[in-house]
C-alpha cells in the first residue's frame, strides 16, 4: 500500500509538470479522485468546483479500485483489440459492461444502441440474441442495433444517441484507426456523454492506441478459460467462465495495471481470477508450446492408408493387364 501510494504521488507530480508545460491546468492539477464509502461515486474537483460522477462496478474489487472506484458512467472510455482475431473479446467485454448497467438499472430499463458500420459487421458479426440473453442478460428488445454504410454516418448517430438520455448506453464499434475520429470527434462524444450522464463505449478493433479525449482505455485480449469448479474441485477437461486480460492503458485516476478477468453469467458480474487453484494469473501461451519443449509428444506409428503392397487386399486392387499399357503410355495434348 504504501509502494502504491508514492507511485501515485510520483505520477500525479510528473502531471503538474506536464500541465505547467502545456498551460492546461483545469482537472489535472486536482488531488486525486475520492470514492464514497460504496465506491458508486467519485468526487472530481475542476475549476474549484466539487463534481460527483456516477461510476460502473464491474464486481472485480482490485480492479475497481484500481479504476479509482470504478467505471465512469458519463464519459467516453475506449476499449482496444489490438488484433483482429481478438475482435470477440472486446465485443463480449463491452457487452459485459452493457449486461452490468441493465442489471443495476432502475425499472424500466432503459435500451442499449450498438453502432456499427457494414465492414465492422461483415468482419467480427452481429450479436446473437439467444446468447445475449443468457450470457449477459440482455433481452433482444434491450439492444438496438444501428448499421451505418459509412464510419461519418456511424459516428454521426453516435453523437446524436449520445446527448439522449433514453439510453442506458451507447456502443460505438469501430475497426482500425480512421482520420475522421482524432481528438475532436472524440471530444464531442465524451462532453455529450457527460451532459447526458450516459456511457459511451468506443470499441476499437484492430486498432492502436492514439490521442483522444477518451479519460480512460482499456486494452482488452482473450484469456485462455480456466477449469470449471465443483465441490469436489476442478472438473478435469472442463471450460470455465470466459476470461479477459484487461490493461488499464490511460487514465486520470488510475495507475497502469493488468488484470485478468472472468465473467460470471449467474451472478453477471466479473471476477478476478487468482493464482489459488481458481485459475493462473498468467494466462499461458496464445499458441502451442514449441517443439522442442520438455514434454514432446511420442512419435506416432506407421500409419498406412492402404494395406502393403503384396497382401491379398491389395492384389484384388492391381490393375487388370489390359489396362498397364494405358497407364504406361503418355497422355494426349489434345
Amino acid at each position: 500500500m504504501a509502494t502504491s501510494a508514492v507511485a501515485q504521488e510520483i505520477v500525479f507530480a510528473l502531471r503538474q509538470k506536464i500541465a505547467r508545460i502545456e498551460g492546461t491546468l483545469p482537472e489535472r492539477l486536482a488531488p486525486p479522485a475520492e470514492t464514497d464509502p460504496a465506491g458508486q461515486t467519485m468526487v472530481l474537483r475542476r475549476h474549484g468546483v466539487t463534481v460527483v460522477q456516477d461510476l460502473l462496478l464491474t464486481g472485480a474489487e482490485d480492479f475497481d479500485t484500481a479504476l479509482g472506484g470504478g467505471l465512469p458512467k458519463a464519459a467516453l472510455t475506449e476499449i482496444h483489440g489490438t488484433l483482429t482475431r481478438d475482435a470477440g473479446a472486446v465485443a463480449g467485454f463491452g457487452l459485459s459492461l452493457a449486461g452490468l448497467l441493465l442489471k443495476n438499472a432502475a425499472q424500466p430499463k432503459l435500451p442499449v444502441l450498438w453502432i456499427g458500420t457494414h465492414e465492422i459487421f461483415r468482419e467480427a458479426g452481429f450479436p446473437y440474441a439467444p446468447g445475449l440473453h443468457a450470457r449477459f442478460g440482455i433481452a433482444p428488445e434491450d439492444l438496438i442495433i444501428a448499421q451505418a454504410p459509412k464510419l461519418a454516418d456511424a459516428m454521426w448517430i453516435a453523437e446524436e444517441a449520445a446527448s439522449l438520455k433514453a439510453l442506458s448506453a451507447v456502443i460505438l464499434e469501430i475497426r482500425g484507426n480512421p482520420q475522421k475520429l482524432d481528438l475532436v470527434a472524440t471530444r464531442r462524444l465524451h462532453y455529450r456523454a457527460q451532459d447526458a450522464g450516459r456511457p459511451v463505449f468506443l470499441l476499437r478493433q484492430a486498432a492502436q492506441a492514439e490521442p483522444t479525449a477518451a479519460p480512460m482505455r482499456l486494452i482488452v485480449s482473450p484469456a485462455p478459460a480456466a477449469l470449471r469448479w465443483t465441490i469436489a474441485g476442478p472438473l478435469p477437461d472442463s471450460i470455465g467462465p470466459p476470461g479477459f486480460m484487461v490493461r488499464i492503458d490511460k487514465s486520470r485516476n488510475a495507475l497502469p495495471g493488468q488484470f485478468t478477468l472472468e465473467w460470471n453469467a449467474d451472478e453477471r458480474s466479473f471476477e478476478e481470477r487468482r493464482p489459488n487453484g481458481l485459475g493462473s494469473a498468467n494466462p499461458g501461451a496464445m499458441v502451442s508450446a514449441s517443439s522442442r519443449r520438455a514434454d514432446i509428444a511420442p512419435a506416432p506409428g506407421a500409419v498406412l492408408a492402404f494395406k502393403p503392397a503384396g497382401s491379398a487386399a491389395a492384389a484384388r486392387h492391381q490393375p487388370s493387364r489390359q489396362q498397364h499399357p494405358a497407364h504406361r503410355s503418355p497422355r494426349r495434348a489434345g
